[in-house]
């Protein structure tokens, strides 16, 4: 039976999200109702917002969610009525990529996490009138108290309590992107030079993953004197506000979706070295290559969520955490639903580094 739900809704133009009541219809084939416990706040949230990224609005937005399974529909098989689980991004869960553990390259990646609709066209919200809102945002939609997701963006995960849930709901994306980058892509060696442009959630997880990989130096950049002092505080051997005087790095991590720092990025990765995109700047952004300065083994790597299996990755993300090597919860401030508006500002200014929504029980 359909429920309200308030939902943070973004509409064009807008620039702010806004709470509404929306209408959560039953979970269609393959998918979960999921009740919210927290849902991170993401930049890509953001983008959105600011119009960079072609999603269509009006939406649901909100794609680091956490809660626990309330319904499930005809032919789930990754969770049941009371799993407390972890939402992750969505992929297709049957192409050659999703049954081979590389679900960030699944064919259908963009429309099943940016487009708001099944692929038959059809959400699961309407507002009060009847009008159909945008859902499924990253498989999920989960700035919300409720929300239908994919059953391949559900992560089941055994926690003790809705708390250490809570704190967990950033590593469906923020933190599993850059901790993922570094432990299932780059895997620098011991001894490796290391920096990261940009020292917000997903920097500060690729800065904790170069540490546990033995990088030697690790410089973290970063216009924030506070988070530079954070970044030293989780491994960072270096800090700078100037991404200018880096030189013969092996590897160069770009998360800030700056099109000049990614090619002096280029310029300033060593022969061989390799630098990886993750900062998504507007779409159509495009930047200057020196095809002859390539030749010498530099490599430039996208990177999806972190090349992660969620399936997999996820819990090993956890176990990291409850064993002190991948202290997320330092980045995380919680905010109750009513300042929803100021945790976008402050993720907007980098007071907070990960600002979480934290829901009621009903």
């Amino acid at each position: 039976m359909p429920i309200d739900s308030i939902a943070a809704v973004a509409r064009a133009a807008a620039d702010n999200l806004s709470w509404e009541t929306v209408l959560v219809e039953d979970p269609g084939p393959g998918e979960v109702l999921v009740r919210l416990v927290a849902t991170g706040i993401c930049h890509t949230d953001l983008s959105v917002l600011a119009g960079r990224l072609p999603t269509p609005l009006p939406a649901v937005l909100g794609h680091e969610g956490a809660g626990v399974v309330e319904a499930v529909g005809v032919g789930v098989t990754t969770a049941a009525v009371g799993n407390r689980v972890v939402l992750s991004f969505a992929s297709c869960g049957a192409c050659a990529r999703c049954r081979t553990g590389r679900p960030t390259q699944c064919p259908t990646y963009f429309p099943l996490n940016f487009m708001t609709r099944r692929p038959d066209g059809t959400t699961p919200l309407r507002n009060r009138s009847g009008q159909p809102i945008g859902g499924l945002f990253f498989g999920q939609s989960s700035l919300a108290q409720y929300a239908v997701a994919s059953q391949h963006s559900v992560v089941p995960v055994d926690v003790e309590d809705d708390d250490e849930l809570a704190m967990l709901a950033p590593i469906g994306c923020g933190i599993q992107t850059g901790a993922g980058a570094v432990l299932n892509l780059l895997r620098p060696p011991p001894g490796s030079r290391v920096a990261v442009l940009g020292a917000g959630a997903v920097g500060l997880s690729a800065v904790m993953a170069a540490r546990l990989c033995g990088a030697s130096e690790i410089v973290a950049v970063d216009r924030v004197p506070a988070r530079l002092g954070l970044a030293r505080e989780l491994g960072a051997t270096a800090m700078t506000a100037d991404a200018g005087g880096l030189r013969e790095f092996d590897f160069i991590i770009e998360t800030t979706g700056v099109p000049s720092l990614l090619e002096g990025a280029l310029e300033q990765i060593r022969a061989g070295g390799t630098v990886a995109i993750i900062g998504a700047p507007a779409a159509g952004t495009s930047i200057a290559v020196d095809v002859n300065a390539m030749i010498d083994g530099r490599t430039l790597l996208g990177v999806t969520e972190g090349g992660s299996d969620r399936v997999t990755f996820i819990p090993a993300l956890i176990e990291l955490y409850r064993g002190g090597r991948l202290p997320l919860d330092r980045l995380v401030r919680f905010y109750p639903p009513a300042e929803l508006q100021r945790a976008v500002d402050d993720a907007r200014s980098g007071i907070t580094v990960k600002p979480v929504i934290r829901f009621e029980a009903p």
